[in-house]
């Protein structure tokens, strides 16, 4: 067993949701992101191709669009489009969402329009460039490159940010010293971290998304629904707070009795059921929650029906699927913080496997900028394979993996796989309890657990600016929080 060590804890918003550490000791920079828009440009690496403009739109009914989106949230900017259009959002498709306090460029697909039927949108550039026989969808991005600059940092920021260089340099297995920088540049390095879920996967406000997938893992529909539309945080406006209080009078709650992952209440069936009083109370922004609360209140539902009844399975369904999918990926990507969190703090490599470690192979059609893992292409390795795969993963031929556990996950073996094991057991789940109905049913998959990137750093009135990429469903947060050490809401 490797040697436990002693490393600076997360702010407590990340503990929450298993970003239990940091890998840089080094103080933090401070600052805030997103000061304006300008200061968080992201663009996509696409990995999609389109026809010519003059494609046959029967062969090829889906219109490519490249759009640059300067304060636009994805799902509202794809609302706009389509309301412009007069057409339904659900012709609209894009690749990666992206969020709004940016200036974003990203491609769109759009079914049965032509080039010249495209609106003018405030805060957009939309370029056309082609047609396509099918829709975009994830597999079609291949990662984001940003460019972020961090407003206000501290004086101390270039020293700083050096001293954190140096520890994710360490950290992603490169022993190459960084060149010295020449005129504004002032690191260029190969640098890496653990590939957490951001917090923006559970909720940088009220991180909930995952304690509501865990509790449809356990079968327990009642107190999911309960979780999302009751279960008020502190960090909530006083009408939300009231409204989620009145929920949880309609359900019962029994103090204290929470899972193990969190010190929550939970749903105990004493409550007056009272969901049309729950409805009165429930502002119209919350549009989800109303959603479940009526089907609740359509069918009577007593609060005292087994935790587990069609009835609760029904209103959890009353959101869109895309969000039903969210609460157990949520659900899998705490369980996998929580693995990386343990493996740091055992002090198990990163860059390199131990025995009974699973390692994926490079992806080899990924953009050349990018440490891109493949995780269909999966290998176990015993001890005696251990210098061979180690010496791929030196080369980014190869990563080392932790599981996003469903039906189908394989964990590891070895200590590797005794952390899988605990975390698991720890959460009150295994793999054969993500067989669900509907949209909650997932076989899952691996991920990665170090995020690699070649990473410049330039400053500008004395504010760091950092360019970088990732491959996709990797978090830029991640990568900054090393430097800023600030707490989510924070920044």
């Amino acid at each position: 067993m490797a040697p436990e060590r002693t490393l600076r804890e997360a702010h407590p918003t990340e503990r929450a949701v298993g970003i239990e550490y940091y890998v840089s000791d080094a103080d933090g920079i401070g600052g805030r992101l997103r000061e304006s828009p300008e200061d968080f440009r992201v663009r996509e690496l696409e990995a999609f191709d389109a026809e010519p403009l003059d494609a046959e739109p029967g062969s090829y009914p889906e219109l490519v669009l490249r759009a640059t989106l300067r304060d636009w949230d994805t799902n509202d900017f794809a609302r706009r489009l389509s309301d412009a259009l007069g057409i339904s959002r659900e012709r609209v498709s894009w690749a990666g969402t992206k969020d709004k306090r940016a200036v974003t460029t990203q491609l769109f697909t759009v079914r049965g329009i032509g080039a010249d039927e495209l609106p003018e949108i405030r805060g957009a550039e939309i370029e056309a460039l082609g047609r396509s026989g099918r829709s975009l969808s994830f597999g079609d991005l291949a990662g984001n490159a940003f460019e972020i600059r961090v407003a206000d940092a501290v004086e101390e920021a270039p020293d700083r940010v050096a001293d954190a260089v140096r520890d994710l340099r360490a950290f992603a297995g490169d022993g190459e010293a960084p060149p010295d920088g020449e005129g504004d540049v002032l690191i260029e390095a190969t640098v890496g971290v653990p590939n957490y879920f951001g917090q923006q996967r559970f909720g940088s406000r009220r991180p909930v998304t995952h304690l509501v997938g865990l509790a449809i893992a356990r079968k327990d529909p009642r107190e999911a629904v309960r979780l999302y539309a009751g279960n008020p945080a502190e960090t909530e406006p006083d009408d939300t707070r009231a409204a989620r209080d009145r929920v949880d009078a309609a359900f019962g709650v029994d103090e204290g009795s929470g899972s193990d992952d969190a010190d929550r209440a939970a749903a105990d069936g004493t409550g007056d059921g009272d969901w049309a009083a729950c409805l009165e109370a429930i502002p119209g922004k919350l549009r989800f929650e109303r959603s479940m609360v009526h089907r609740l209140a359509d069918r009577g539902v007593d609060p005292d029906a087994p935790p587990d009844d069609e009835d609760w399975w029904h209103a959890l369904e009353a959101v869109p699927s895309n969000l039903q999918r969210l609460f157990v990926n949520a659900a899998q990507s705490y369980c996998f913080n929580r693995v990386v969190s343990e493996r740091l703090r055992r002090g198990l490599p990163f860059d390199r496997p131990v025995a009974g470690d699973v390692v994926c192979f490079a992806d080899g059609d990924a953009p050349e900028e990018l440490y891109a893992p493949d995780t269909d292409r999966l290998q176990r390795v015993d001890a005696d394979r251990v210098d061979v795969v180690s010496r791929h993963c030196e080369r980014g031929r190869a990563f080392v993996t932790a599981p996003l556990v469903g039906t189908e996950t394989e964990l590891g073996d070895g200590e590797p796989g005794e952390i899988e094991r605990a975390v698991l057991d720890d959460a009150g789940i295994e793999p054969a309890d993500f067989a669900l109905p509907g949209e909650f049913d997932s076989k899952g998959t691996r991920r990665a657990v170090l995020l690699r990137t070649d990473l410049d750093v330039t400053f500008e009135g004395g504010d760091p600016r950092f360019a970088f990429a990732l491959p996709s469903g990797s978090y830029a947060t991640v990568l900054l929080r090393e430097f800023t050490k600030r707490g989510p809401l924070d920044l």
